[in-house]
């Protein structure tokens, strides 16, 4: 095996691992839209677009702002950081987009995202020390 298929081999896992975290966290982007949408009342199905790419968007830029890729489950490192710029850009979005941004959304929105992007890290985080602690 040449020197750089071993680089290759070392590589992938990594890859692997930030593909997976932002899946995850498109997943829960989506979640948090499927929730907003059915507490409405509203046809979850038909508008559910309209109402996720303004954070889809945003999310790719807050992995794109804190390199996520590099310690994709850091909760403090990785999440905050794409957190922050998800509802910030995401709310910038909504509103050049002539969609609602009322105080109460996003508080709302802010906090349900935090939990959702932060909080599935800190998991990771603590099942991975109890597995190394055995």
């Amino acid at each position: 095996m040449t020197a750089d298929a071993r680089a290759e081999d070392r590589a992938r896992p990594g890859a692997r691992a930030a593909l997976s975290a932002f899946a995850v966290d498109a997943a829960l982007v989506l979640v948090f839209a499927v929730i907003g949408r059915a507490s409405h009342g509203e046809n979850v199905v038909d508008g559910l677009w309209a109402t996720a790419w303004p954070f889809l968007t945003a999310l790719v830029a807050g992995w794109l702002v804190a390199v996520a890729w590099r310690a994709p489950f850091a909760p403090v490192r990785t999440g905050l950081p794409v957190w922050a710029v998800t509802v910030a850009v995401g709310m910038l979005l909504r509103a050049l987009s002539g969609q609602g941004t009322a105080v109460a959304f996003v508080v709302v929105a802010a906090l349900t995202l935090l939990v959702f992007l932060v909080g599935w890290r800190l998991i990771a985080v603590r099942r991975r020390r109890a597995r190394t602690a055995r």
